[in-house]
């Protein structure tokens, strides 16, 4: 792997044809969930069955969460975590209608990189995805934005900002979209992923679903799901 400053992001990039991100294959993004170090996703890259000369790129979060203790811990926007679990353990599990502060500035932080990403190693195909946080930015991402995407891939992932992305949803008709989620998630609700997939549906885009028995997480069966839905996005 090798690291750039890309739009103003730390990206690690790897796969290709040296392993550094080099050669013409597709580009796949994977933007880690929030508290975790910009390189969280990167082993992904060795694991999930990708098309051969697949590229890989792995931002790390503009916002350095340097209080929680964590070394590297960033964020995408900043999350008030306790007040998030308290929510949850009282059962208040409705999505959000509203746009949460800083999304906006995160949106245009990974577009800035997916541009300075997209002129150095011109991807002749883009899948734009996350875990958690990450998935919620490149949905808002994809829906919010015009850029040509082969797919996104949400992975435990949520509904965030209900009124700016439902209105928005027919306008990506036909967008493939790769979703797992948890069943027994304590982070983000299943009923909420859930909602997030039949208001995809609805709107015509084209949602490969994959919940899987466990909680906040990255299961293997998702792993292989992955690879199977890209090796058909990236055709």
């Amino acid at each position: 792997m090798k690291e750039l400053e890309l739009g103003g992001l730390r990206v690690l990039l790897a796969g290709g044809t040296d392993r550094e991100g080099g050669g013409e294959g597709p580009l796949v993004v994977l933007l880690h969930g929030f508290g975790a170090p910009g390189d969280d996703l990167a082993s992904l890259w060795r694991v999930i069955d990708a098309p051969a000369g697949t590229r890989w790129a792995f931002p790390a979060a503009p916002l350095a969460l340097d209080a929680t203790g964590y070394a590297g811990a960033r964020a995408w926007w900043m999350i008030d975590i306790e007040r998030h679990l308290t929510a949850m353990e009282r059962g208040e599990t409705d999505a959000p209608r509203e746009t949460p502060p800083g999304m906006d500035e995160a949106r245009a932080k990974v577009v800035a990189m997916l541009d300075a990403l997209e002129a150095a190693v011109r991807p002749s195909k883009t899948v734009l995805g996350g875990f958690s946080q990450g998935a919620m930015v490149s949905c808002d991402v994809a829906l919010r934005t015009e850029r040509p995407l082969a797919g996104i891939a949400l992975l435990s992932g949520t509904l965030a900002a209900r009124d700016a992305w439902e209105p928005r949803v027919a306008t990506r008709k036909g967008l493939r979209v790769f979703q797992s989620h948890g069943q027994s998630d304590a982070m983000l609700p299943y009923a909420r992923a859930e909602t997030l997939r039949d208001m995809l549906r609805e709107g015509g885009l084209d949602v490969t679903w994959v919940p899987f028995r466990g909680g906040h997480e990255i299961p293997q069966s998702v792993v292989s799901g992955l690879g199977t839905w890209l090796r058909a996005a990236l055709a």
